[in-house]
């Protein structure tokens, strides 16, 4: 995340906090550096408070609730799941709070999928400092909001007629997940077929969360079965 913008104080027209005080906002992501430079740049605005942070999804669904965050930036992969899920959840039982969606991994499913759990926006973590901010109040006063680089993506699927459903639920599978199950058959790593492939270990953690959705599958176990089973012999 490119934080190298300056952030010195509200940007003009930036919302004021008013009666109920601060924005308060929740950070869920597995990265320490990661929660602690967003919270360093939230916590040089007067109308921004953090309130509460998690590493987990599991944590997040019980602090979030006792905390209630006016704002919960979620990250969208996570060791024990997604922050989609977790916003889906969050929103279902507590529609007050308002969901952000920060990623590294830039994928038009995700996004799809973020803005139908209910996110009121999606942004890359390679925004500066600044939108970071910006984005946390535009989302605290109602607003949705989505990265501009990944708007008209958006709008493109959505506009597009549904596919057929194919009888074989690997033809959900593109050629990069294919590779990926192939790899996880062959018993390797996330951190092997991170090497194989020539992408990042947390790049494949979301290949490996997408073959399980698209599988119905809930353990990498069964999807080294069932690509195995699917290898000819």
């Amino acid at each position: 995340m490119d934080d190298s913008a300056p952030v010195t104080g509200p940007t003009p027209g930036a919302p004021a906090a008013g009666e109920d005080g601060p924005i308060t906002v929740f950070l869920l992501d597995d990265h320490e550096v990661v929660r602690k430079g967003i919270a360093d740049i939230l916590g040089t605005q007067p109308d921004l408070v953090v309130v509460g942070e998690a590493a987990t999804a599991a944590e997040a669904l019980a602090r979030i609730p006792a905390v209630r965050p006016r704002v919960a930036i979620l990250d969208a992969q996570l060791p024990d799941g997604n922050g989609i899920d977790v916003c889906r959840d969050i929103r279902s039982a507590h529609p007050e709070v308002r969901c952000l969606i920060l990623t590294s991994f830039d994928d038009n499913d995700a996004i799809f999928a973020a803005v139908m759990a209910g996110a009121s926006g999606y942004l890359l973590k390679q925004v500066r400092g600044a939108a970071i901010v910006d984005a946390v109040r535009q989302v605290a006063a109602g607003r949705s909001l989505l990265d501009p680089s990944v708007t008209e993506r958006l709008l493109t699927k959505l506009r597009e007629p549904a596919p057929a459903t194919p009888n074989d639920p690997i033809e959900y599978l593109t050629d990069r997940e294919r590779e990926v199950l192939d790899l996880i058959a062959e018993g390797l790593t996330n951190r092997e077929i991170s090497r194989r492939l020539d992408i990042a270990e947390k790049t494949v953690k979301n290949y490996v969360s997408a073959v399980l959705a698209k599988l119905g599958l809930r353990s990498r176990t069964q999807a080294a079965l069932y690509g195995a089973e699917r290898r000819p012999h």
